[in-house]
C-alpha cells in the first residue's frame, strides 16, 4: 500500500491523508542527512503516535529501514497506570524487531522525583519559583542517554519527537521563533540541527517533530482506529485512551503528566480514571495534590535566619527565604505516600527508592547551602534590610504574608 493513496482509509473513519503525507515528506526531507535514527518516547499519546506511525511507514516501504532504530523510553516512575501498562506492552512488541533497540531512561536514583523531595528535602515543584521536575526526571536523563549511545558511533543522529502545535502556548512560541532555522521549511515539521541538552556531542544530534501539524483528532484516529489493526502494526495501544478519557478521549482531551502533578490546577486524567469501574481503585491518588500543597507550607520548611552573602560580597535579594522540607515533614510525607500507594495498588516509591529516602533522612541530607539548623519557616525573625541592617518585624508587616 502507498501512504499517499488509501493507506489510512477504512469504512469507519478517514485519517487525514494530507496530514500523513506531510509527515512522510517531513521524514523524507531529513532521513538521509543522518546516519542514525532515534525516537524520544514518553509513553503519552503524541509520542506513541509518532513512534508507531514511523515504524509502520518503514515496514510499508515508504522509508528506508535504518540499520538500527533507537527508541528511548523516558520512565519518570510517576506515570498513570494505563500509560505505564501501555508502554510496557508496546516495548514488548518493539523488542520483536531485530532492527529496533529499546533503551529505558530513568533519572539517577538521588534525582528521581520522590527521592529528591523526600530524601533531599527539595519542596515539590511549583509554577512560580521552583519548576525543576521536567528537566531533571525527563529531559536531562534523555539527553544523557542519547549522548552515551551516539558518542560511541560515527556520524550524526536524527531524534524524532512527538511535539505538536497547540499542546503548549510556550512551546508554540518557541516553534514559531525557530521555524526558519537550520534550513527547515513550513510543512516539513520542526527541525533543529542541535539538541541543546546534548552536552559534549552538540552538532551530532538533530531533532525533528514530523507530526507537528497533527490535530488531536488525527492523533486519536491513528491510535484508536488504525495503529491497533494488524495491517498497521497491531499495536497494543487501546488502554492508552483510558488515561485521556476513554471512549471520549478526543472530546475530553485530558492532559496527563505525573500522577497528582503539583503544577496542574486539576488532574483531569486521574479524575476521569477514578470515575470508571476499572480504575476506581486509583482514588487514593487524589490525595497526592493536597499532600504536595501541605509540604510547601511554611510549617513544613526551613527558613534562612538572616542575610546571605553572595560570592561577590553583595547581599542576596531574598533574605530569610524559605527553603527545604524539615526532616519531620519528610518522614510524615513518606509514610503518607506509602499509605496512598498501598491503597491505590500502584508503585510510586519502590523498595530501592524507599531505602534510599530513609538513608538520606537518617544522614540529615539537605540541599546545598542548607544544613538543617535553620529555623522553621513558620517562625518570623527580625527583618533584614538590603544594607544588612536588622529591625524587628511589626504586625503590619505580617499582614498579607
Amino acid at each position: 500500500m502507498s501512504a499517499r493513496d488509501n493507506l489510512f482509509a477504512d469504512g469507519v473513519r478517514m485519517l487525514s491523508t494530507e496530514a500523513v503525507e506531510l509527515t512522510l515528506q517531513s521524514l523524507r526531507a531529513y532521513w538521509d542527512k543522518h546516519e542514525y535514527v532515534a525516537v524520544a518516547w514518553s509513553g503519552g499519546k503524541d509520542s506513541t503516535a509518532v513512534l508507531t506511525v514511523l515504524i509502520h511507514l518503514i515496514e510499508a516501504g515508504e522509508l528506508p529501514r535504518p540499520a538500527k532504530l533507537y527508541v528511548f523510553y523516558a520512565d519518570t516512575r510517576q506515570e498513570l497506570p494505563p500509560i505505564q501498562m501501555a508502554a510496557e506492552m508496546v516495548m514488548a512488541k518493539l523488542r520483536t524487531f531485530d532492527w529496533i533497540e529499546v533503551i529505558i531512561v530513568r533519572a539517577p536514583l538521588d534525582k528521581r522525583y520522590m527521592v529528591y523531595i523526600l530524601g533531599r528535602g527539595v519542596p515539590p515543584p511549583n509554577n512560580n519559583t521552583l519548576r525543576w521536575c521536567t528537566r531533571q526526571i525527563k529531559v536531562d536523563p534523555m539527553a544523557e542517554a542519547l549522548g552515551r549511545v551516539i558518542a560511541g558511533l560515527p556520524g550524526t543522529a536524527l531524534m524524532i519527537t512527538g511535539v505538536r502545535q497547540g499542546e503548549s502556548a510556550v512551546r508554540d512560541g518557541r516553534i514559531e521563533m525557530s521555524c526558519s532555522k537550520d534550513g527547515a521549511e513550513c510543512g516539513q515539521g520542526w527541525y533543529q540541527q542541535t539538541l541543546p541538552e546534548a552536552k559534549g556531542i552538540r552538532g551530532r544530534i538533530a531533532t525533528l517533530a514530523p507530526i507537528l501539524h497533527w490535530r488531536v483528532c488525527i492523533v486519536w484516529d491513528w491510535l484508536k482506529y488504525y495503529a491497533r489493526q494488524p495491517e498497521f502494526g497491531g499495536w497494543p495501544v487501546s488502554i492508552l485512551a483510558d488515561a485521556y478519557g476513554g471512549d471520549e478521549a478526543e472530546e475530553i482531551n485530558a492532559r496527563t503528566g505525573c500522577i497528582g502533578c503539583p503544577l496542574a490546577v486539576r488532574d483531569t486524567a486521574l479524575d476521569f480514571l477514578v470515575s470508571t469501574e476499572a480504575w476506581a481503585h486509583l482514588a487514593p491518588l487524589a490525595e497526592l495534590k493536597p499532600l504536595y500543597r501541605w509540604m510547601r507550607l511554611p510549617q513544613q520548611r526551613l527558613r534562612k535566619a538572616g542575610a546571605e552573602m553572595l560570592k561577590d560580597g553583595s547581599l542576596a535579594k531574598n533574605p530569610q527565604r524559605m527553603g527545604p522540607l524539615t526532616l519531620e515533614a519528610r518522614g510524615i510525607a513518606l509514610a503518607k505516600v506509602l499509605d496512598i500507594q498501598a491503597r491505590a495498588r500502584v508503585d510510586l516509591i519502590n523498595a530501592e527508592e524507599e531505602a534510599r529516602i530513609r538513608e538520606l533522612i537518617a544522614a540529615r541530607t539537605f540541599p546545598d547551602k542548607w544544613d538543617g539548623n535553620e529555623p522553621n519557616a513558620a517562625v518570623w525573625l527580625d527583618k533584614v534590610n538590603q544594607d544588612g541592617s536588622v529591625e524587628p518585624i511589626l504586625f503590619r508587616d505580617l499582614v498579607g504574608q
